[in-house]
């Protein structure tokens, strides 16, 4: 126990140390109009993380609830074909702002730290018809591109990718949806 707790002090102090480093953080969208972003978001592609190791096709569900909190269904599909899904809830980190939000799933770790375990999702760009998106962590360490379909044009991707480049992301290291033609039948 006191190996995992000071992993975490860890991995806490580490997530400060961009504080005050002089790194400008990466820039959001005015706003998020959350009634039209709610729904399904497939991701096309996202930088490695360890709670999606094993995902080869992930999406998301939001849904606006009346108290302007966005509950939260994520779905993961294994390269087994199984699927795996985690549910938390968004609430904008500012009141009335809705382009950065605290986002926290409903498991051991949240319950253990409530006020350490929720994650900063962060709307770097969306397009006027709320079609794609790209969503990120102000350290650049996570990113998905997102969209309403599990595929889209070339050129659409081409706009994801250069927005995320310019806003300091690492393209290169990205993890791509794998093909349905790879997965066994659902």
């Amino acid at each position: 126990m006191r190996v995992f707790a000071g992993l975490l002090a860890v991995a806490v102090l580490a997530g400060c140390a961009n504080s005050g480093t002089g790194v400008v953080p990466p820039t959001t969208v005015d706003q998020v109009d959350l009634q039209r972003y709610q729904g399904t978001w497939y991701e096309l592609a996202r930088l490695p993380m360890f709670f999606q190791r094993n995902c080869a096709q992930s999406e998301a569900r939001y849904d606006l609830q009346d108290d302007s909190r966005v509950e939260v269904t994520n779905r993961c599909r294994t390269l087994e074909g199984e699927w795996q899904e985690a549910k938390g809830q968004a609430v904008p980190q500012l009141a009335g702002k809705t382009d950065k939000l605290w986002v926290r799933f409903d498991n051991w770790f949240s319950r253990l730290l409530p006020g350490v375990a929720k994650g900063e999702y962060w709307v770097l760009y969306l397009d006027d018809d709320y079609q794609t998106a790209l969503v990120g962590h102000p350290n650049r360490d996570y990113l998905w591109l997102l969209a309403r379909t599990p595929h889209v044009a070339p050129a659409l991707l081409d706009k994801l990718l250069e927005v995320a480049r310019g806003q300091g992301y690492d393209t290169d290291a990205l993890i791509w949806r794998t093909p349905d033609d790879k997965l066994p039948p659902p």
